[in-house]
């Protein structure tokens, strides 16, 4: 699957910011897909996954209440919903799907083999 990343922007802390990925080439639907992230000077982390159907959703405790993944897969879509931004939240957004994996559950970036472009999201204070 080819997946391509929109959304991201500059925002005060305290706003939100949608972001979306479109997926090409491939079936969507049985692909987990995810979002990640990575700030300069660090290691990609995780940020949310959600699962084939979209109905199980998993969140790093840094967003978790703050963020929400979803997906349409009829439109080929994964979306994250950034509300109550921090600075912190500063970083290059990927989306990555995971088209083999065994298991939904996915917390790394070795779980997803195909990636998104990157989208920065600058969150001023």
């Amino acid at each position: 699957v080819q997946l391509q990343a929109f959304g991201g922007g500059l925002v005060q802390a305290g706003g939100s910011l949608r972001l979306s990925c479109k997926a090409s080439v491939g079936t969507f639907s049985n692909y987990v897909m995810g979002w990640l992230r990575q700030a300069p000077g660090k290691e990609r982390e995780f940020v949310a996954v959600i699962s084939r159907s979209g109905r199980l959703t998993h969140y790093a405790d840094s967003v978790k209440g703050r963020f929400t993944i979803s997906r349409d897969n009829a439109e080929n879509t994964v979306y994250l919903q950034m509300n109550s931004l921090k600075p912190e939240d500063t970083a290059v957004y990927y989306c990555a799907g995971a088209g083999a994996a065994s298991t939904w559950l996915l917390q790394s970036a070795a779980g997803f083999g195909s990636w998104g472009q990157g989208t920065q999201v600058t969150v001023s204070s």
